[in-house]
């Protein structure tokens, strides 16, 4: 999902988006309204701070900027998987190595994130599920680097097999 399909989105829900001269966010989002930096290079780097704030729209309550608040902390967290889940996902991951996608590079390209968004989703996603996801016919592995199977056969056996091979 492009900057452009966000910003429709985000007028389908009547969230009104402004781009400002930001001074220490890329992003804000008060009630109906988001303001996003507005001297962000990219489209693709804007997409990702309106996804988060969209985010923020979404599962955030009241004001979070006291970052010490553990409550603020959690909300923050939420508003961001919001984003990763939105922009990335699980299927996204599965589709970059359908794509045959071979870094970090060509998968935020293929996604069309920023690499630093996209790591930032893998950690996440690597805290949330631990040593590894399983996705359909799909086993994602987040240790010791982002790996994905497909497996021709009953998920757990084969996952079962490969992780008690000996090393």
């Amino acid at each position: 999902m492009n900057y452009e399909d966000l910003l429709i989105q985000a007028d389908s829900v009547g969230v009104t988006v402004k781009e400002k001269p930001l001074l220490y966010n890329d992003g804000r989002q008060k009630g109906k309204r988001i303001a996003i930096r507005k001297n962000i290079q990219t489209s693709v780097g804007k997409a990702c701070v309106l996804a988060e704030e969209l985010g923020h729209y979404y599962t955030t309550v009241g004001n979070i900027l006291d970052r010490q608040d553990p409550n603020n902390i959690k909300q923050e967290y939420q508003a961001r998987m919001w984003s990763y889940n939105y922009l990335i996902g699980l299927h996204g991951i599965v589709d970059c190595y359908r794509a045959g996608c071979m870094d970090l590079y060509e998968m935020a390209d293929h996604l069309g994130v920023t690499e630093a968004f996209l790591k930032d989703a893998i950690d996440c996603y690597h805290e949330k599920y631990g040593l590894y996801a399983r996705l359909d016919n799909y086993i994602i592995y987040f240790e010791p680097c982002l790996l994905v199977y497909e497996t021709l056969t009953d998920c757990c056996d084969v996952a079962t097999r490969f992780l008690s091979e000996p090393k």
